[in-house]
């Protein structure tokens, strides 16, 4: 098991592209952790945003009786992926992983399995 900064080191450095990532607490909006970003990606503003996104699916899903659980959200920009995780394991409720791309240099479906493989190591 992996702590929290181990797991954002782990995901900049093995998720070819990755510009930035949080984990992020979609209760209070704010960022647990963060590494990357820069002056063009805040990423606590990100963060407190797309919790947002989270609720707002989450609360849909719960109007339309669905069971199932979120495994990513992504949004899709010109010239970025945004990848959002929620956390499914048993310290995880309330949180995820929120990790931005570029586009251009970055493999969106083996982004996807390297962001599953890192939350289910992650102990927080």
């Amino acid at each position: 098991m992996a702590n929290v900064e181990i797991s954002l080191k782990e995901t900049m450095t093995s998720i070819e592209g990755a510009l930035g990532v949080a984990l992020v607490d979609y209760t209070s909006g704010m960022a647990l952790g963060t590494l990357g970003g820069g002056k063009d990606l805040d990423l606590n503003v990100a963060a407190a945003g797309n919790t947002d996104v989270v609720r707002a699916k989450v609360r849909t899903m719960e109007h339309l009786g669905l069971k199932s659980k979120i495994e990513d959200v992504l949004i899709t920009l010109s010239g970025q992926y945004h990848l959002i995780r929620p956390l499914t394991g048993r310290d995880g409720n309330g949180l995820f992983l929120y990790l931005v791309l570029n586009k251009a240099t970055s493999n969106l479906a083996m982004a996807r399995h390297q962001l599953a493989r890192i939350e289910a190591e992650l102990e927080v």
